[in-house]
């Protein structure tokens, strides 16, 4: 969702009540150019952003997905580091990925 957030036109706000490190993802796609801010349990996104290509690391499950949607829009390549989070809850997403255009490939 919050990368969804980071290409509307606006200014989002996303109020996180169940796990306390659900924005440890935010550096990353910050890195990449999004404009995100913390404070507590919220996130303020500021919307209508082009992400470029980066090295990132994943963290958490969800976090290595939003990282994947992220580098999908970016222009160039980018790696994404410590993806064994996403074999806990998405089984050969790059191959479901590659089915609708994408252009990517794991690497051991």
């Amino acid at each position: 969702m919050m990368v969804l957030l980071c290409k509307a036109n606006k200014q989002s706000v996303i109020k996180e009540d169940i796990f306390e490190n659900r924005f440890m993802h935010v550096a990353e796609l910050n890195r990449m150019g999004a404009k995100i801010s913390t404070d507590v349990n919220k996130a303020k996104v500021t919307g209508n952003i082009n992400f470029e290509a980066a090295e990132l690391m994943a963290t958490d499950l969800r976090a290595s997905v939003s990282l994947i949607l992220a580098a999908l829009t970016a222009k160039g390549k980018s790696v994404i580091n410590r993806i064994y989070h996403l074999d806990r809850g998405y089984e050969n997403i790059e191959k479901k990925l590659k089915k609708v255009g994408a252009k990517i490939r794991r690497v051991n």
